[in-house]
């Protein structure tokens, strides 16, 4: 199989959106062919008359062709926006509109173009959240954005899993890597609890834990883009974690091992979440670009704008949770 096409990242077509950039001549006809849409006015093809089908077979051809020659991009952190758009996000998207059945509010918040930061809490024993927030970003975001994700160096360790991350265009948790991220117009996504937040017992539930030294909130007063609060309910409880056996997580080199109602009890099945019901709300974004450049390194202001986007989040936790009437209805 030949290799993909590396683009530098500030080169412009990295910034491209919900479709791949065209090439010259005749490739450029089979790249677009999946997203052709009729001209306004013109009759759609009769349901059973096979036009439908005939152009996904197209398209899913094309799309192979371009895989197996090595005729597609990725940027320099290995994001493939093709792989992306056409097979994971259309694996994801069924657990997300039929599993879990998000909801989502405040979409239109994400700036709809430049960078911002968007800031959520983190739950639910396995990062579920951050790939459900994913989908909500590149399905409902009016102007088609896509979420970058900031993932913990364990991710980028497990087989398999390190090369899906990259391909959907997560990348390390580092300010260098988020920084640069944000200065070339992407929407950048991190929750700042990290392991303490989707290792917490189930006790503490939608209670948020420390959000580290403010560090996230340095990286985007040097980049100068908006902050954007991020509250995510119904992940605390698709794995109920009522204990942890922490020798076992020791042998394995995990943060935590958990022990919920069903796991490790029931073996594989006993892995399955529950089938919660999900809202997922973007707030209002708290503007950066109004301080001087010497504001990232005060100690002060990077506390209290921690500790206002961290009770901003709280606050529309605790909001949500009233307004829901049932955990998974």
């Amino acid at each position: 199989m030949a290799d993909a096409k590396v683009i530098p990242f500030d080169d412009d077509r990295s910034r491209a959106r919900r479709r791949p950039p065209a090439r010259s001549g005749g490739e450029a006809a089979v790249r677009a062919l999946p997203a052709q849409q009729p001209p306004s006015g013109a009759a759609e093809p009769a349901v059973g008359s096979g036009g439908g089908w005939e152009r996904r077979l197209a398209g899913g051809l094309a799309f192979l062709r371009r895989r197996v020659t090595g005729e597609y991009e990725v940027d320099e952190f290995g994001y493939d926006q093709e792989l992306t758009d056409q097979v994971l996000m259309s694996l994801l998207r069924p657990v997300y509109e039929k599993y879990f059945r998000v909801e989502v509010k405040g979409v239109e918040n994400i700036p709809k173009d430049g960078g911002a930061l968007v800031v959520s809490n983190h739950s639910g024993t396995l990062p579920l959240d951050g790939l459900m927030m994913q989908v909500a970003v590149h399905d409902h975001h009016p102007a088609g954005r896509h979420l970058r994700l900031l993932a913990a160096d364990l991710v980028f360790m497990l087989p398999v899993v390190n090369e899906l991350a990259r391909k959907a265009g997560h990348t390390l948790a580092c300010a260098e890597d988020a920084e640069r991220l944000l200065r070339a117009g992407e929407i950048v996504g991190v929750m700042p609890e990290g392991f303490k937040g989707i290792g917490k017992p189930f006790s503490e539930r939608y209670k948020l834990q420390r959000f580290g030294r403010g560090g996230f909130v340095s990286t985007a007063l040097r980049a100068g883009v908006p902050i954007v609060p991020c509250s995510i309910v119904g992940a605390e409880e698709i794995y109920p974690m009522v204990g942890n056996a922490k020798t076992l997580a020791r042998v394995l080199g995990l943060p935590y091992f958990p022990l919920t109602p069903t796991f490790p009890w029931l073996g594989p099945v006993g892995a399955l979440p529950l089938p919660t019901k999900w809202t997922i709300q973007f707030g209002e974004p708290i503007p950066t670009d109004g301080y001087p450049l010497e504001a990232a390194e005060d100690p002060m202001l990077m506390f209290n704008l921690t500790d206002q986007v961290r009770e901003q989040i709280q606050h529309t936790l605790y909001k949500l949770l009233v307004q829901r009437r049932s955990v998974f209805f």
